[in-house]
């Protein structure tokens, strides 16, 4: 089967100025097919970005460049991880919450105990699919990359169960507080990063925002019509009869996304300042770097485990590569949140107004995929 270095799918159609940040030697490698699929999705994301968010061209490109440095403080192993968790994370979802399933007992309740059912089932289906001979993607890793690999999808999509959002907030601040870098488990900043992602539509510009809003409450709205046909009571913002749209978008910006994006912000700023402060501005191997640890005993951390391991600007016969100063994370998001924010409350008293409209904008979607269907 063909093989495609990892490093490679980084730097496909990306500026000159931004692929001389990243070095070209990875001992980790992808089959051709699946390097091939995530250098589309990048390039389809580099274009929408750059073209149609709020965020200017220079804000996007240095926003860039700070991600690029980032992959400099993680393995291969630990960017395709993050990469495929978030890909899988909603894999076969239901379209209905982890209370539902409880509240209504179904299979897939009773089979995970009620604990996080939904994001075990989505890691359980994918690493089913992973079983088939066609989707073996992982087939190029030794046992212990497999198992640091695993290890990690399952840490990160287990974390972006929202019963656990408090706590996980809670830790993260926690760590921010320790002077000393080593610290900072990786698994939980990754895990921190990829939650963020799922929660941060109201981080985007207001059409786009506003989009899947419409989207996520018909969502609700169908669970709460289950709900009622079940006889149980309605989970929060799925009676489509009384929802408080607006007021509830606006809750969910002031105690859960803007918060969450502080913190996320806040740890993004010490790990570049980490990164940064290296010298000459160098990424070596520095024992102060917190490292994935599975066991103590596992071969991932031992000296003659070297794939999952080394740092990406430490490859064999890499010249040293410089990195830009600034020391912290820029935050367009803040200005989205702002605006997005003000657009609610200037919806406030027309809520009926907003639950008619997402009822409808649903039935378009349905008639229009439906009409698709005939042709």
């Amino acid at each position: 089967m063909n093989r495609f270095p990892i490093t490679l799918v980084k730097t496909h159609r990306l500026s000159s100025e931004i692929s001389s940040l990243i070095p070209h030697q990875s001992s980790m490698c992808l089959p051709l097919k699946v390097a091939c699929a995530i250098m589309c999705v990048i390039q389809r994301q580099l274009v929408y970005k750059a073209t149609t968010s709020d965020i200017g061209r220079d804000d996007y490109c240095n926003l860039l460049k700070t991600y690029l440095l980032f992959q400099n403080w993680l393995t291969d192993i630990e960017i395709f991880a993050t990469l495929f968790a978030a890909i899988i994370h909603d894999y076969e979802h239901t379209g209905t919450t982890n209370s539902f399933h409880v509240m209504s007992g179904s299979e897939t309740a009773l089979l995970y105990n009620d604990r996080a059912v939904l994001e075990n089932y989505h890691i359980s289906q994918s690493f089913r699919l992973l079983k088939d001979e066609e989707n073996s993607i992982l087939s190029n890793l030794s046992k212990e990359e497999y198992r640091e690999f695993r290890s990690l999808v399952i840490e990160m999509v287990l974390a972006t169960d929202m019963s656990s959002h408090f706590q996980q907030i809670k830790t993260m601040k926690s760590l921010l507080c320790h002077s000393d870098f080593s610290s900072m488990d990786k698994a939980k900043v990754l895990s921190l990063m990829l939650h963020c992602c799922d929660i941060s539509h109201p981080a985007k510009d207001w059409n786009l925002h506003f989009r899947w809003t419409q989207r996520l409450m018909e969502e609700f709205f169908r669970q709460g019509d289950k709900e009622k046909e079940l006889g149980l009571p309605f989970s929060p913002l799925c009676d489509r009869n009384s929802t408080l749209v607006a007021e509830s978008q606006i809750g969910f910006i002031d105690f859960i996304v803007s918060p969450s994006l502080e913190v996320c912000g806040d740890m993004l700023d010490r790990i570049l300042r980490h990164v940064e402060g290296h010298k000459d501005g160098v990424i070596a191997e520095d024992s102060t770097v917190p490292t994935r640890s599975l066991q103590s005993s596992s071969p991932a951390n031992s000296p003659s485990h070297s794939r999952a391991s080394p740092r990406l600007f430490n490859s064999p016969g890499q010249s040293p590569r410089h990195m830009p100063s600034g020391g912290t994370v820029p935050r367009p998001w803040l200005k989205c949140l702002d605006n997005n924010k003000q657009m609610w409350q200037q919806l406030l008293d027309k809520d009926a107004e907003l639950r008619e409209q997402i009822t409808e904008a649903s039935k378009k979607r349905f008639r229009d995929y439906a009409n698709g269907l005939d042709k």
